[in-house]
């Protein structure tokens, strides 16, 4: 395949990929944003078992939980876990459109990021290949390294951005993205979109944990059922390699995230990654640490799997069309 055509084929399959796992799990990337800023400490409170609303109120704001940012949660009855906590209060406030909360900067920045990240790996692995021992662990580490540092480097505005309008709690004037890139470069300049860029790079270990892990399952797949080999089972098995490498990464690499989204919030406490890290569990605990995970890993394993397997799909149609 000719260097141009390889440049398309890798950018146009990480952009499709990027974009179909962000359209199917975005009710959950907000929830999972919400339970990771300041606000999930309320909203973990709120269906504690020790918990217990008075006069059975059932969802008034009189006896809702007040933030530090001026939200009001509301209580429920019933005790539940965070995540349907979180997707019922989101509907009675804010409406079904409240799941989609950052759904546009989602994907105008999904499409770029997930092109470039898919763009530099395979880039580099081409390279890297060439000039050591092909498609080791090796050279799946330092590929996974350049596409996550470049990535992260170049979209981190976009993210930034979305993870305010997610924060946004308002039901009517709703935030829009005009207005909230205006409040950034109002109140901290063209530095304020680098927030949390610290913490990203932190967590380019996630995605070299996944990306090394990826090509070694598929890599054990395609051996084993060699002889066994359809277009459909292929994808299929690319699904499991994406959704389980990403599985093993996330739970080894996820307090960076709830330190990126901290960081991203307004007028917080929050100045840098460790210290980030060392006030929410002060705080909160280790569970402060790892507050949104299981919504993150139930978001997760589908958009990586729909992601993974999507961009190879293209990158065999392509490939196969030409």
């Amino acid at each position: 395949m000719a260097n141009d055509k390889g440049i398309f084929v890798h950018l146009v399959a990480g952009g499709a990929g990027g974009t179909a796992g962000a359209v199917a799990t975005c009710p959950l990337e907000v929830v999972k944003t919400r339970l990771q800023s300041s606000l999930g400490n309320s909203l973990a409170s709120a269906h504690h078992p020790a918990f217990r609303p008075s006069h059975n109120t059932v969802l008034a704001h009189a006896a809702g939980i007040h933030t530090s940012q001026g939200a009001v949660f509301p209580v429920m009855r019933t005790r539940t876990g965070s995540l349907r906590y979180c997707l019922a209060h989101i509907l009675e406030t804010e409406g079904v459109q409240g799941l989609f909360r950052g759904l546009g900067p989602n994907l105008v920045g999904v499409a770029p990021s997930r092109a470039i990240y898919f763009f530099s790996y395979a880039n580099m692995k081409t390279f890297l290949n060439s000039r050591l021992t092909p498609d080791t662990p090796v050279v799946h580490f330092l590929s996974a390294l350049t596409a996550g540092f470049t990535s992260c480097s170049l979209t981190n505005p976009i993210w930034f951005v979305k993870t305010r309008l997610q924060l946004d709690q308002k039901r009517n004037n709703r935030l829009t993205v005009r207005e909230c890139i205006r409040q950034i470069n109002e109140q901290h300049g063209i530095r304020g979109f680098y927030k949390g860029i610290t913490a990203s790079y932190y967590g380019m270990a996630e995605t070299v944990i996944h990306f090394v892990i990826y090509e070694a399952i598929k890599a054990r797949l395609q051996e084993r059922y060699s002889g066994d080999s359809t277009n459909w089972t292929d994808f299929l098995r690319c699904m499991v390699a994406g959704a389980t490498s990403k599985t093993i990464a996330t739970c080894v690499a996820y307090p960076h995230e709830v330190a990126r989204t901290r960081l991203r919030e307004e007028g917080t406490k929050y100045r840098s990654f460790f210290q980030t890290l060392l006030v929410v569990y002060k705080e909160e605990g280790r569970a402060g640490l790892y507050r949104g995970i299981g919504t993150q890993l139930v978001r997760q394993i589908p958009n990586t799997a729909i992601m993974m397997a999507t961009y190879e799909l293209v990158v065999y149609l392509f490939s196969d069309s030409h």
